[in-house]
């Protein structure tokens, strides 16, 4: 029997929910707020924001974004307390409707290396408030998707790194008369977003004092605690939309225009992925005046731009966004007499070979299958990450320096052997899809293999358009053809045919297959019984999908 998805009350038995219900449920609210809020109804807004925040379906689905597949769901708060079964899950689900919202919880203060060798603070709330964020997020974050600007892409629904990349491509062609980048740096913007600036945007949202509540709630550390008086802690669930919020304008405030089809009509052109931005600008003097507006616009804010690290470049010298370098190249086959290539940044590149020789020391007396395992991720994300870019000869290079390290593992195992007998264990034709591959290193009897990086044809991405959002009810078939397309680039062949049959959902809870969860194959018909691998019989579903199939506490599908 499955449980009913809008109930208040009763015991949750987490393995029974309909989780296919559940999510149209939230879904469906989350678009109605969008589509009142584009239509100037605010007073259905807020109606709707409160059913939302009331809603025994967005506590489920809540629960199950911040307990399974959120990437800190093993990370305690203060009260060292994670919730891994699906009996604790059902549980928190109840003891939510109880809940008292205005006693936050100080959020457990820890530290993660940053790129530069310094290291970031991470405010980690306690599972219950991340919850809470979560409910709150499903019903503040569709009212500002309808008005958030084009050029924002961070940590939006449907938007990505590649959206801001491919937008950069757009604006920095030789073509382009905007040659001039502002490349902007906000100095702690996380820690020092005015809580007085950004209430004053929330004012009339039925949740805005608690969000009030988490932005003074402090933070822990070495057993003492220290408030709040700024900042929004990263770490939390709504941080990141509450940072979009207070960064929204900025186009306005540099007087970016878009014509009437959504084409860019001003001389200077904002991308911005969270707290990172660059202007594109016609003239070095220009530039300089975007520098003053943004002063005194971030002052407003409590955020400054970081002097060390806002700097105008010419394109000809180019810069580096988002792990990619930006820059024009002479050419005197083309037009214009240059060339633009967006390659990984030399950072972003050591950065890889620091992941992968981290991998490979760990791995020291590991079995073969063993350190794929680990490794194989790495290269996946990366070589997914960067192949948008002109990245072939960089993936050749790292290809190469894998194969010196394979080398190197197969001569610390076998110590008293060859380099031909090391070469006949480790390499061969492990890769069905490459048959003409025989430099593929794995092992022989389970056919596992290790990725290389040219595995990942180089694919340009296709930019998301204007100010679509997933939040929109008329775009629904925009959105389910750009899934497709990301299903197409992120799984391989044989799975994209089962996603493909599938429409790119799972049949479980019917959301898109990559949500951030494992995905598992599962047999209609168990081998046990006499199923076979065919197409026929096999789905892609999500790890937990699974084992809620597996449970027996819905229909095998």
């Amino acid at each position: 029997m499955q449980a009913t998805v809008n109930r208040t009350k009763g015991q949750t038995d987490w393995n029974c929910v309909n989780w296919r219900k559940a999510n149209r449920i939230v879904r469906n609210l989350r678009q109605r707020i969008f589509r009142a809020k584009t239509e100037g109804k605010l007073k259905k807004v807020r109606s709707l924001q409160k059913l939302m925040l009331r809603s025994y379906s967005n506590r489920l689905v809540s629960v199950r974004k911040v307990t399974q597949y959120n990437r800190g769901r093993n990370t305690p708060g203060i009260d060292k307390v994670v919730v891994k079964t699906a009996t604790a899950r059902g549980q928190l689900v109840d003891k939510l409707t109880d809940y008292s919202p205005w006693k936050s919880s100080p959020a457990r203060r820890i530290y993660i290396p940053k790129a530069n060798g310094k290291k970031r603070p991470l405010g980690i709330p306690v599972i219950q408030d991340r919850t809470i964020q979560a409910m709150v997020k499903n019903a503040l974050e569709p009212e500002w998707e309808a008005i958030f600007e084009r050029s924002s892409y961070g940590f939006r629904p449907g938007r990505s790194p590649h959206d801001a990349i491919e937008s950069i491509y757009n604006l920095a062609r030789p073509n382009k008369r905007k040659k001039w980048v502002v490349d902007a740096d906000i100095q702690g913007c996380f820690d020092n977003i005015s809580h007085n600036f950004l209430l004053e945007l929330l004012t009339g949202f039925p949740a805005r004092e608690l969000i009030k509540q988490w932005l003074l709630a402090g933070y822990m550390e070495a057993g003492s605690w220290h408030p709040t008086d700024a900042g929004t802690p990263q770490g939390s669930v709504v941080s990141p939309l509450l940072a979009n919020i207070a960064l929204h304008g900025m186009e306005s405030a540099l007087g970016v225009k878009y014509n009437k089809d959504g084409e860019l009509r001003a001389s200077r052109a904002l991308v911005r992925f969270a707290d990172d931005f660059v202007v594109f600008c016609e003239t070095l003097e220009d530039a300089k005046t975007v520098l003053q507006i943004l002063n005194n616009w971030m002052q407003a804010r409590g955020l400054t731009l970081s002097q060390e690290k806002t700097k105008i470049s010419h394109l000809t010298e180019g810069f580096d966004f988002l792990g990619f370098n930006i820059r024009h190249y002479k050419d005197q086959t083309t037009k214009t007499g240059w060339k633009l290539l967006i390659k990984p940044s030399k950072k972003s590149v050591l950065n890889i070979r620091s992941k992968l020789r981290s991998e490979w020391l760990n791995c020291k007396g590991k079995s073969t299958d063993a350190v794929i395992k680990k490794l194989n991720p790495i290269i996946r994300g990366q070589a997914n990450y960067f192949r948008i870019g002109v990245s072939s000869k960089i993936f050749n290079s790292l290809d190469h320096w894998l194969y010196e390290k394979q080398k190197m593992y197969a001569k610390r195992t076998h110590r008293n052997k060859s380099d031909s007998w090391c070469k006949a264990k480790y390499w061969g034709y492990l890769n069905l899809d490459r048959p003409f591959d025989r430099w593929v290193f794995g092992n022989k009897q389970t056919g596992a293999y290790m990725l290389k990086f040219t595995y990942f044809k180089i694919k340009r991405h296709i930019l998301v358009k204007g100010k679509s959002s997933p939040d929109d009810p008329k775009l629904r078939d925009y959105w389910i053809k750009r899934q497709e397309a990301k299903t197409k680039s992120e799984l391989i062949k044989s799975r994209q045919k089962i996603a493909q049959r599938q429409q790119y959902v799972c049949p479980v809870c019917g959301e898109s297959l990559l949500n951030d969860e494992e995905l598992h194959l599962h047999h209609k018909k168990p081998k046990s019984q006499g199923g076979g691998d065919n197409y026929g019989n096999l789905q892609l579903v999500h790890l937990y999908c699974h084992q809620q199939i597996h449970s027996g506490t819905i229909c095998s599908l």
